[in-house]
């Protein structure tokens, strides 16, 4: 199994590049945002890869940083996530984001990407909700615990109220948490937030 290239970028696609691995060209499917990083033909380039072998393909998925590969193991846990879906997934939310969407079942932020309806948003949701606790966030703030009627629940339903997206709600709400800590109020909570997400 092949777990990591490197070489050069010899062509990029809307879902995929070849890498020049030794005059080999290697055809590696990744999401927008790693295919953005990766720079112009000829750069030198590193992805982690999944290889994923079935009876009439052997497919390599490339990813710049180790999180979103794991992010997209963790999708493909999922009944009916394949690998294009978990691409085009990790194509609208990067791994952090996705966390956070997870945590705070915004599948709203998830349906955004091709290939995902309602339905399959809220079965990530409904799988991962326990798996993503495993995984430790690239920004290093963990998505708020959200206990019915405590602080940061309050805090989650006033910023919703005041046209927050979900996601946007749970990272603001997370940064709050870890600036002023779990025995904050609400209104200290909702301030700290607010604070946030004008910068």
């Amino acid at each position: 199994m092949i777990a990591k290239l490197t070489g050069l970028l010899d062509s990029t696609a809307a879902d995929a590049c070849v890498i020049d691995v030794g005059g080999v060209g290697y055809l590696v499917f990744a999401s927008a945002k790693t295919l953005g990083a990766l720079g112009t033909a000829g750069a030198a380039v590193t992805l982690h890869i999944e290889t994923q072998v079935r009876e009439d393909a052997i497919q390599l998925f490339g990813f710049a940083a180790a999180d979103e590969r794991d992010w997209f193991r963790l999708l493909l846990s999922v009944q009916g996530v394949g690998g294009r879906v978990a691409l085009a997934i990790l194509s609208v939310l990067v791994p952090g984001d996705l966390h956070h969407a997870v945590a705070a079942k915004d599948t709203a932020s998830i349906a955004r990407a091709n290939g995902v309806g309602p339905k399959l948003a809220a079965r990530i949701v409904n799988e991962l909700k326990d798996k993503a606790g495993t995984f430790t966030l690239s920004a290093g703030i963990a998505p708020p615990s959200a206990t019915p009627g405590s602080a940061v629940a309050d805090a989650l339903s006033a910023l919703a109220n005041l046209g927050f997206r979900p996601l946007d709600a749970s990272r603001v709400v997370a940064a709050a948490v870890a600036e002023i800590g779990d025995g904050a109020a609400v209104g200290d909570l909702v301030r700290v937030a607010l604070r946030k997400s004008a910068r």
